[in-house]
């Protein structure tokens, strides 16, 4: 098992930390973060991040699981979900929410930001009670689109061996410019740019540019 990269960054865990301790006014207890596995299939699913450590364990249940994730998103189902884990009619073959409800948790508020290729990254909020009405559920969800782009930020950090360089030449790449076009845009050569692009390639296990930019997209390095 792959453990959640907060687990060796204190700077994501920190950023996690002070998330929850937002929410406790909405009594949420814990975050989970699923993201796509860049070099599995569609349906394949890490956790990405897992605060505080003890849910961990429900979290690689929910990634096992074929809850949410891909068949949540071909079904045209919504990017948001709210459901009182106790009462789920999957409750006796989700071993999540068992697990869950073990550690007190009652209600799960999932948002989905959607990542090329149909892959995503999936935010659980858990709180010990039910929530009342949507207009919680909105404001957990409103707090997790606001604080995503610094968690995103650090989650890219801490999973991508890409380097700053490697990056910025994807995202010209993704922008549609080509390698001269890049070349001329980081005053630099276009050997230089097609240099960086075979290191990104090589290090995300792939033989051309458009799988790269995927990769990259999948592991939140774009």
């Amino acid at each position: 098992m792959q453990l959640p990269v907060n687990f060796d960054s204190v700077s994501l865990d920190g950023i996690l930390s002070d998330w929850v301790s937002a929410l406790r006014e909405f009594s949420v207890e814990a975050v989970a973060v699923l993201g796509p596995d860049p070099f599995g299939t569609t349906e394949d699913r890490q956790v990405v991040a897992a605060h505080p450590p003890l849910i961990a364990d429900a979290a690689v249940a929910l990634a096992e699981s074929r809850d949410f994730g891909a068949p949540w998103r071909d079904s045209d189902a919504p990017l948001v979900a709210w459901q009182h884990i106790a009462k789920s009619e999957h409750l006796s073959a989700s071993r999540w929410r068992t697990l869950a409800l073990a550690h007190g948790l009652q209600t799960v508020v999932r948002v989905e930001f959607p990542l090329p290729a149909g892959r995503a990254f999936e935010c659980f909020m858990f709180s010990p009670r039910e929530l009342h009405d949507r207009t919680e559920a909105a404001l957990l969800v409103w707090s997790a689109l606001n604080i995503w782009p610094v968690v995103k930020r650090s989650i890219a950090q801490e999973r991508s061996a890409l380097s700053p360089r490697e990056r910025e030449c994807l995202a010209l790449a993704f922008s549609g410019l080509t390698a001269r076009e890049s070349a001329v845009r980081l005053n630099c050569t276009e050997r230089t740019i097609n240099y960086h692009l075979a290191n990104a390639m090589g290090k995300l296990k792939v033989d051309n540019k458009l799988a790269a930019i995927q990769r990259a997209c999948w592991l939140g390095a774009l």
